[in-house]
């Protein structure tokens, strides 16, 4: 793979990936003089781009309001988007691959397994036992856990684990380490060997196969990481696992369609795997975002390498059991989202990636951003002029796409052979409770944008809270 046009120093002997990330500007010197003399000031600046971006989408929606070709324009946007929904439907997804023999495990790559922990008392035991009895030669896999000061029991829980299991190696960070979860994935890196770096979040439960089924998708060589499909752990437990569950067949299904595409397959931060020298080439873990997968995989893209998707085995996860818990994760989670976007939107508009991938990208920008936060003023204007709401079409094509989407990720990860009517109607019951409990995005999105146009991030390890069990919430 081509070195990427961001970094300009050697990190297989000094990873420093702030330093990379920010020497995208170095050279040449003018070009970098004048990209900082305006407020798209990369990195730093996402607080003016953001509020540039909101502006941006009131006063297009506001005009769509008021010109007399603004519907002609709606209904252009709809028959091109029908078009890319249509393509999503009727793709093939990729065909599974085998996992490794008995007799490719002797020339299968070595695996090296990291876990960022902090305050994991109630689950790091079991992922550590289960990380440590996979079903892949020892001396080929080894597992790293990075306590992060935390202040619990953790530390010496993991010290206990170390001495049962050789494989384990543990990584005290002290008070005030910098870098949240980027940081401390980035110093351990160095003192891994793996050729495929893998990350867990510590409520994770896998499967003994989980990595003779990874790495043969690593045998192409521009697969540069692979997203194992996740599923909750404790999803018949009230409305909002219940949600989450529906939602992770929903992302499986965008996930496998785009891929087949030639689109964007996206990382998920839980049970993500990402080869050496990809990672290497991108500059490490990002330390200046919230959402470390979601940069990742936009510069892995930008790099010209692939994300894979693995839909079996699964890992499970733990889910938010609260609504104001979901509040706080999905928040940080569409910020991040975001995030990339301001960050990288010179490269993606200027990098060679494609017609397929920024065909797909601008397609789930529209859907997943824009058009969410493209609704209050719609909605305000639909409410001045006594109409319907002029993108409302739109709307309802993308929810019909995610309707379907849902119904067909869960029926997949279900995988009957054959479906009877009562099946296919709780499906649907699952998929249309999945769908209002999704409504939640179209409060976060326009939210999230606004507060990003007001107020700076501050950086820090932000977590979700892992108990193991979960208590009651209300049923639906």
């Amino acid at each position: 793979m081509p070195k990427e046009y961001w970094i300009d120093n050697d990190l297989e002997s000094d990873l420093d990936p702030l330093s990379s990330l920010l020497s995208e500007w170095s050279d040449p010197e003018e070009e970098e003089e004048e990209f900082r003399s305006d407020f798209f000031q990369g990195l730093s600046g996402r607080r003016q781009k953001a509020a540039f971006v909101l502006m941006a989408i009131w006063g297009v929606t506001l005009g769509l309001n008021v010109v007399a070709w603004g519907t002609w324009l709606v209904l252009g946007l709809i028959c091109l988007f029908s078009l890319q929904a249509s393509r999503l439907i009727f793709a093939k997804p990729e065909p599974i691959a085998e996992p490794l023999s008995d007799e490719g495990l002797a020339s299968a790559p070595s695996v090296s397994l990291l876990v960022a922990a902090k305050n994991e008392e109630a689950v790091i035991r079991q992922l550590v036992t289960q990380l440590c009895s996979l079903d892949y030669p020892t001396e080929k896999y080894d597992l790293w856990v990075i306590d992060d000061h935390s202040t619990d029991q953790t530390p010496e829980i993991l010290d206990q684990l170390a001495q049962q299991y050789p494989q384990l190696n543990i990584i005290h960070r002290p008070a005030g380490a910098e870098g949240g979860k980027s940081g401390a994935l980035n110093e351990v890196f160095s003192k891994t060997q793996g050729d495929i770096i893998a990350v867990f979040d510590a409520d994770a439960k896998v499967s003994q196969d989980l990595l003779r089924r990874v790495v043969p998708l690593f045998e192409t060589k521009e697969m540069g990481a692979v997203q194992v499909r996740k599923s909750i752990a404790n999803a018949a437990l009230n409305f909002w696992t219940k949600g989450q569950a529906a939602e992770m067949a929903l992302d499986s299904f965008f996930q496998q369609q785009r891929i087949a595409l030639g689109g964007i397959g996206e990382l998920r931060g839980n049970g993500q795997f990402v080869r050496r020298s990809a990672l290497i080439s991108c500059g490490g873990w990002n330390e200046q975002t919230i959402t470390d997968d979601l940069d990742l995989t936009m510069r892995l893209h930008l790099d010209h390498w692939k994300i894979g998707f693995l839909t079996d085995p699964t890992v499970e996860e733990e889910a938010v059991t609260t609504a104001k818990a979901l509040w706080h994760q999905r928040n940080r989670w569409a910020e991040g989202g975001y995030q990339r976007y301001l960050d990288y939107w010179r490269f993606i508009i200027n990098q060679p990636m494609g017609w397929r991938k920024k065909l797909d990208l601008i397609s789930f920008i529209l859907m997943q951003y824009l058009l969410p936060t493209a609704a209050v003023p719609d909605f305000i204007m639909a409410i001045t002029r006594h109409r319907l709401p002029i993108l409302s079409p739109l709307t309802a094509l993308m929810l019909s796409l995610s309707l379907w989407g849902m119904f067909t990720g869960l029926r997949r990860s279900q995988k009957p052979e054959k479906v009877n009517i009562f099946e296919i109607f709780q499906l649907w019951w699952q998929s249309l409770r999945g769908m209002l409990y999704l409504t939640h995005w179209l409060i976060i999105m326009p939210c999230v944008t606004m507060r990003m146009s007001i107020r700076p991030k501050r950086l820090k390890w932000v977590k979700t809270v892992h108990e193991g069990t979960a208590e009651e919430s209300f049923e639906f």
